[in-house]
């Protein structure tokens, strides 16, 4: 009796061992040929620079080149798609962000479901979004914006690249936790919410670092805070919302996903890569002249990033009662 199960765990074990080896021999030959990393956004962009860089250290750490897509559309959802629907194989990614966190509340009738269809490989970059207004507001203090917008309910208009993005949700959070009524301005992009903004039209913005940050810097803004829990050490004279309303916080953020099923050896191996580049001085410094800062994480830690994020601006996206435009 003691040879025959003997015998059955030795058939058993060297069954199970061809998947397991696989998968270690998979992993070990990652990639042997081009990977596709998806942008959900048009080039050019902060974003897209991100996934640029990224994609070039892993081009030249793993030997095989990552060839940034550019897939615009339906705020982001149409590049996230068209990774949910890729086969698992760890060859096509995307590079995702707080928008997919967003879209999960603001379209009704997605095809995919964003935290049950990515998995997380590994977060990138978080870019404080920036409080500013004209010179023509007679602020310069969080403090003094919610006493002058209290005092003036709706007079203000606060300006975004359309409904849902960071900027919007980003604002009608302060809106939502200040107690203030302000007016909001879809635009089709920040560049052009930004030329009215410069000649008076919109008074308010919470854009992204990456977009406002230059005209901060030459004067023609008024930087009031940021919008992380804390101080940027990117812009360290800015006090963050937090400080004046308790409990503030909205990031734009980006990493990698990868279509759900993607082996875990691969996914690891990617993460990685990943973290090693974010220690990069010459990167990390990139990353800092474009307002953001680098961030390294686990899987398993951007997992749980994407659904508090998923979460916190379902909240938002009801209380702005925004709809996907």
């Amino acid at each position: 009796m003691k040879l025959v199960r003997r015998r059955f765990l030795q058939l058993t074990a060297g069954a199970l061992a061809p998947p397991a080896l696989a998968r270690v021999a998979a992993a070990q030959t990652y990639p042997n040929r081009p990977v596709r990393l998806i942008v959900p956004y048009g080039p050019g962009g902060g974003t897209d620079i991100a996934g640029r860089l990224i994609g070039q250290w892993l081009s030249e750490r793993l030997g095989q080149q990552f060839v940034i897509e550019n897939r615009p559309g339906a705020g982001s959802n149409l590049g996230t798609e068209a990774v949910v629907r890729a086969a698992p194989d760890g060859y096509t990614l995307a590079l995702i962000g707080a928008s997919g966190a967003i879209n999960a509340t603001l379209y009704q009738n997605l095809s995919f479901n964003f935290i049950r269809d990515i998995a997380p490989v590994g977060m990138i970059v978080s870019f404080p979004n920036i409080m500013a207004v004209t010179p023509s507001v007679p602020v310069h203090t969080v403090a003094e914006f919610i006493t002058f917008a209290k005092a003036n309910p709706d007079k203000l208009n606060m300006f975004s690249p359309g409904s849902g993005s960071t900027p919007h949700v980003a604002g009608e959070l302060f809106k939502m936790m200040a107690g203030v009524s302000m007016v909001h301005v879809p635009y089709r992009s920040m560049a052009a919410g930004l030329t009215d903004m410069l000649s008076g039209q919109v008074q308010v913005t919470f854009g992204t670092s990456a977009s406002t940050l230059e005209f901060v810097r030459a004067g023609t803004l008024r930087a009031l805070a940021i919008t992380t829990s804390t101080r940027s050490k990117a812009l360290p004279d800015l006090p963050a919302i937090a400080e004046t309303v308790p409990g503030y916080e909205a990031s734009a953020w980006f990493g990698v996903g990868a279509p759900r099923a993607t082996p875990t050896d691969i996914v690891n191996r990617l993460n990685h890569e990943i973290n090693a580049c974010l220690t990069d001085p010459v990167l990390q410094a990139r990353i800092a002249d474009l307002g953001g800062i680098a961030v390294m994480s686990s899987p398993s830690d951007f997992g749980k990033l994407i659904l508090e994020e998923t979460q916190k601006w379902a909240k938002v996206v009801k209380f702005a009662g925004a709809k996907a435009e």
